[in-house]
């Protein structure tokens, strides 16, 4: 398997989900309790989208124990940890020991482009999944530092919510960890309260 250093946001994104399946983030919920659930992660998340190694993380997970289901849990704690303090050295420092599993950087052929080569950083032999996660990690962060800058390593803004995400729009307003999910969950409590309110101020009127 290989991580190209041109895919950083979507292993950004890789990053984000990762750390978003916690038992805190998902109110005593591990959505990563074995190593099946692990499998489905990497199924949903593992693929470069714009041509990569096809199913090369799902097949690093499908091979996984209670260990290195065990290892993937630390994992996400370290990068957590990164985004949670978002300095420019601390970043830095700690993607960059992510990367280690990596066998340095080589110019691969492109997928998406034949005839064109790329950048990128190849797992060694006997790789496990969490090696694989911790470089896709590393490399995710490291890119979005260099190009977009550390203000983008945020907790979520829903009151009700544990969850932190790396911001890899192009505006760079990016409030929730889910979208889908925590923006429609304060969505929901504002368009409440307001109801609320107008139904106060009718009961008050003479």
């Amino acid at each position: 398997m290989q991580v190209g250093l041109d895919d950083y946001i979507w292993a950004a994104g890789v990053a984000t989900e990762l750390v978003n399946t916690t038992a805190e983030v998902w109110r005593g919920d591990d959505r990563l309790p074995d190593p099946a659930a692990l499998a489905a992660f990497a199924d949903l998340h593992g693929d470069r989208p714009e041509g990569g190694t096809p199913g090369a993380l799902a097949r690093l997970a499908r091979r996984a124990g209670t260990a290195e289901l065990h290892a993937v849990h630390a994992l996400r704690g370290t990068v957590r940890d990164l985004i949670d303090r978002p300095e420019r050295d601390l970043l830095i420092a700690g993607a960059t020991a992510l990367t280690a599993p990596a066998r340095g950087a080589t110019l691969v052929p492109d997928p998406a482009h034949p005839g064109r080569t790329r950048w990128a950083a190849p797992l060694g032999e006997g790789a496990t999944v969490a090696d694989a996660l911790s470089l896709i990690c590393g490399i995710g962060i490291l890119g979005v530092v260099h190009t977009l800058g550390e203000q983008r390593f945020r907790p979520c803004s829903a009151p009700t919510c544990r969850g932190a995400f790396i911001d890899t729009t192009r505006p760079g307003r990016r409030r929730y960890c889910m979208p889908g999910l925590c923006g429609n969950r304060v969505n929901v409590a504002n368009h409440r309260a307001r109801r609320s309110a107008a139904e106060r101020r009718r009961g008050d009127s003479p």
